[in-house]
């Protein structure tokens, strides 16, 4: 249950106010650069504390650059980003914002640029395991974990700007959602692509549900990379694609903490039948259609195949989809999540034995902004980005969502108008969050959607799994 003094508006938290001020400089150097490659055959198919912008950028002046920056950005002829070509790309992406059609596109960012960043990114995202553990926190660092941005580029600059640059002691864990509802979904993936080249063992990007072709052919972000590069959309679309299928799907930091965009995940019973005798092999039975859930295991997650673009609804391999799309639930147990027709409900009792079963103390997961949030009983609101939806002995399970003023493209009269949020973890057990609620960075330039937001299924409601189908 909920505390009074775990609430997002408890009067004894501590509090603390920071303003955004202009970018810090990270004290790092870039480390692993992978130089480009022509492979076009890589594709395989609780303490608080609230931040607000400054006056100017809540003013109607451009919040940064000012000025035409050159363009079109180049790729490094050595091949190897740096720090200072990342900072390079936000200010061009913000003045493009502001400043040029969205048909424009490619004169700021060339296919031949973004080929060779999604590809960079593409190959070591791969790499990483279902599961990445992040183990070098030491006394000097902190992590920043960031939830949903749905494209909403200006407040990820703000975010990063507030909360410091990815550094060699401050490392970043992005928890999925990077696309879709937004204007500038393929901006901010780029942006965050660009770091992970950058800073691969500082920044970490995972999955979300809306990285998958069915999502961003419903909200949006297929359309918008149509847009914006014209003839060359399909292709920078699936390499889009190509790469949202690299993403991990969870990460644990400095052994204590479990992230994931949608949560936690089902054991999936496998079963090995008898064998003749001489036979090396055995066949095994996979049995999801159990009458009963049980909890699944790291074990489990690790050999999930994270490499489909729709994670299935039935079947064998469902861990993924439970971990992208499941809902935390203040009833016990474990059951399907029949709001949205994928992944799972699960109650404290659930979040309990997780925690106390991997020596855990903190589950922060995202996925819930305060149109999802306003129809999920029992459940605190998303006004300040954060909730706190269970504290059980062994920890909490915490949701942030970092989308402020959510969704962009708003077909009711009153806008939700919530504050985005991030988390820090402090040394020395990185297991108790700071919590930093921002506002919108507005006015926001003005741009179309990109899809009907007015008609469209809303992705916090079930889904069409006959269309889900069809687009993988």
């Amino acid at each position: 249950m909920l505390s009074q003094s775990d609430s997002p508006n408890a009067t004894d938290s501590t509090t603390a106010t920071t303003a955004a001020v202009t970018a810090e400089t990270p004290d790092s150097t870039p480390e692993n650069n992978p130089k480009p490659s022509s492979d076009d055959d890589f594709f395989s198919s609780a303490s608080f504390a609230s931040s607000s912008s400054s006056d100017d950028n809540h003013s109607d002046k451009p919040s940064s650059s000012p000025h035409r920056p050159e363009i079109p950005i180049s790729w490094p002829s050595d091949g190897n980003l740096t720090v200072d070509w990342v900072m390079e790309l936000i200010s061009t992406f913000d003045w493009s914002s502001r400043n040029l059609p969205p048909s424009e596109f490619p004169s700021v960012l060339p296919v031949q640029v973004f080929d060779s960043l999604v590809l960079s990114a593409s190959k070591i995202l791969h790499k990483e395991p279902n599961c990445v553990r992040i183990d070098g926190c030491d006394a000097g660092s902190s992590v920043v974990v960031v939830g949903d941005v749905h494209g909403q580029l200006h407040d990820v600059i703000f975010l990063l700007r507030d909360a410091g640059f990815p550094a060699d002691n401050r490392y970043f864990v992005f928890n999925g959602d990077y696309v879709d509802r937004g204007a500038w979904g393929l901006e901010t993936f780029l942006l965050l692509l660009a770091w992970k080249v950058v800073m691969p063992h500082r920044v970490f990007l995972l999955r979300g549900n809306h990285e998958s072709k069915y999502c961003t052919s419903v909200y949006g972000f297929e359309k918008e990379v149509l847009a914006k590069y014209g003839d060359g959309g399909k292709h920078v679309y699936r390499k889009c694609l190509g790469c949202f299928e690299g993403l991990p799907l969870a990460s644990i930091i400095a052994g204590h903490v479990y992230t994931a965009h949608g949560g936690l995940f089902r054991s999936v019973p496998v079963t090995p039948s008898k064998r003749p005798k001489g036979k090396k092999t055995r066949k095994i039975i996979v049995n999801p259609e159990v009458s009963s859930f049980s909890l699944g295991s790291l074990e489990e997650l690790s050999k999930a195949r994270r490499s489909v673009l729709d994670p299935p609804w039935e079947g064998s391999n469902l861990i993924p989809g439970d971990v992208l799309w499941s809902d935390p639930s203040m009833s016990p147990g474990l059951s399907p999540n029949t709001e949205r027709g994928i992944g799972l409900l699960w109650g404290p009792d659930c979040t309990e034995e997780f925690l106390k079963k991997f020596n855990l103390k903190l589950i922060i997961r995202s996925h819930e902004g305060p149109d999802a949030r306003e129809k999920r009983f029992g459940l605190g609101g998303m006004d300040e980005g954060y909730t706190i939806d269970h504290v059980v002995e062994s920890g909490k399970l915490i949701t942030v969502f970092s989308a402020p003023d959510y969704p962009q493209f708003q077909a009711t009269e009153e806008r939700y108008k919530n504050k985005g949020a991030y988390i820090v973890l402090q040394p020395p057990d990185f297991d108790i969050p700071v919590f930093h609620s921002f506002e919108a960075i507005t006015p926001r330039p003005k741009v179309n959607p990109y899809y009907d937001y007015e008609d469209v299924i809303d992705s916090d409601e079930e889904l069409d799994l006959t269309s889900m189908v069809t687009a993988s």
